[in-house]
């Protein structure tokens, strides 16, 4: 699967804003790893910490093809990260090559997924101050989020068909299934309230005049 440009530049500028705050705060651990740290409590309550230890897994798999220098890194039963060396440490604003390519394969995982709509409103939920962007300009994804929350649906009845079909790992995939369900209601309601919130108020109309009898 061939990374688009916005999905890089999308990983470029997530590792760009974690690394200013990083510096900011003197927190040591190196962008990548600060990023996968914060996205990891939001999706291992979407897929568990066995959903999001393979999304990590895969991303890193097919990130290590065009950035040998990832060899080192290790994704552990938990979810986290070993072995990952911060390349950038003269130039904190500057992630290296293969720290963008890994960012970026796990986004294209997630938009892959879960769609565009969902997958930005998770990372901006995560990172409120970080602006994203696409070839249309800024997203607002209230429009578009209650179609991704149907493919939720769709997804996690299929889990379910599965499950049905796979009983030595029923349990896992009927996990995954209601995990996503329950994230699908929370995103509707979410949508419904953000997108209530965003409209104007309307205006008062203004009283009509009142009309003085005709007199002959």
């Amino acid at each position: 699967m061939t990374l688009s440009k916005e999905t890089k530049d999308f990983a470029r500028s997530l590792l760009a804003y974690e690394a200013a705050a990083g510096q900011g705060s003197g927190q040591g651990e190196p962008a990548v790893v600060r990023v996968c740290e914060k996205l990891h409590e939001p999706l291992c309550a979407l897929a568990g910490v066995a959903g999001y230890r393979s999304l990590l897994a895969r991303a890193l798999t097919l990130a290590r093809k065009e950035a040998p220098s990832l060899g080192a890194a290790q994704v552990t039963a938990s979810g986290h990260f070993q072995g990952f060396v911060d390349a950038a440490q003269d130039e904190p604003r500057h992630a290296s090559e293969g720290d963008i390519l890994f960012i970026a394969r796990l986004l294209g995982l997630l938009l892959a997924l879960l769609g565009t709509a969902v997958t930005i409103q998770l990372v901006q939920d995560v990172f409120p101050r970080l602006t994203v962007t696409t070839e249309a300009g800024e997203v607002t994804p209230y429009e578009d989020i209650l179609e991704e929350v149907g493919h939720l649906h769709s997804v996690s009845d299929r889990l379910q068909a599965l499950a049905d079909e796979n009983p030595s790992v029923e349990g896992a995939l009927m996990t995954v299934s209601g995990n996503l369900r329950s994230t699908a209601t929370a995103l509707e309601l979410l949508a419904i309230l953000r997108s209530k919130a965003s409209e104007p108020e309307p205006e008062e109309k203004a009283p009509k005049p009142r009309r003085e009898p005709y007199l002959m």
